[in-house]
């Protein structure tokens, strides 16, 4: 417990777990969407759920350091392209996140009016759970990399990581009603999923795309709708007070 008392220990633990809640907002977008399809009452036990395997699985990793190293050992070559195993894992999540995006944001688009006619089944809650569990895998290796890469001490990685996780599960349902309420902000948060799935595959092939760039460009898509929200949110009272003044004209303008 010496490192409570360095400094560097604690600017460590307090940089690592800004990063960590950074690598988890789209985690928590993505558990946000999947809890959606659950019924209310079992919505937040959906994503608490998913963000404690989360915190599990990124624990057990961290702990398991040396089988980390391994992953990045070649497991085989594909037309010169040496692949280990944390390559297999960021290709099949990025794949896996790419499909459930794009079946997303047809569902949105599309899907009720094209299966109005049929009856949709909802998913059950383990196998939003195995969905979420599934994720987990891949933004978990993503965290704990970046642990590794920027703290000696496996005590400060673990208690980043512990923080950053509690403060998701704090702010999750804010997060996901939010989402719910506008229905633009949730194709946004589908698009950056998309986007990160790209990221992903891409470097599953050693192409690596600065997180730089990946989040000024959802930082920029971000602002930009939240300054439409503000300013449809302002419309809507300019809106109602005209109408109230003139209650004929949206009559004479329907006839």
């Amino acid at each position: 417990m010496d490192w409570i008392t360095s400094p560097e220990a604690l600017a460590a633990l307090a940089t690592l777990t800004l990063l960590e809640i950074v690598l988890g907002i789209d985690n928590i977008v993505f558990i946000s969407i999947l809890s959606a399809k659950l019924p209310p009452k079992e919505q937040n036990k959906a994503r608490v759920l998913g963000l404690a395997l989360a915190m599990i699985g990124r624990v057990v990793l961290l702990l398991s350091l040396t089988w980390i190293m391994r992953l990045e050992a070649t497991l085989f070559e594909v037309l010169g392209q040496e692949i280990s195993g944390r390559d297999l894992i960021l290709l099949g999540g990025g794949l896996f996140l790419l499909a459930k995006s794009t079946s997303e944001i047809h569902d949105k688009l599309e899907g009720r009016e094209h299966d109005s006619n049929k009856s949709v089944k909802a998913p059950s809650f383990m196998h939003v759970i195995a969905q979420i569990l599934l994720l987990d895998i891949v933004f978990s290796l993503d965290s704990v990399i970046t642990a590794v890469g920027m703290a000696e001490q496996v005590e400060v990685m673990i208690t980043a990581i512990i923080i950053a996780i509690v403060i998701m599960m704090v702010s999750a349902k804010a997060v996901s009603n939010f989402i719910d309420r506008h229905p633009t902000v949730k194709m946004l948060a589908l698009s950056f999923l998309l986007l990160i799935g790209v990221a992903l595959v891409v470097e599953a092939f050693e192409v690596s795309i600065p997180k730089g760039y990946l989040y000024f460009a959802m930082t920029f898509s971000l602002i930009v709708e939240l300054l439409n929200l503000r300013m449809r949110s302002r419309r809507k009272p300019l809106r109602l007070r005209e109408s109230r003044r003139h209650p004929d004209s949206g009559k004479s303008a329907a006839t």
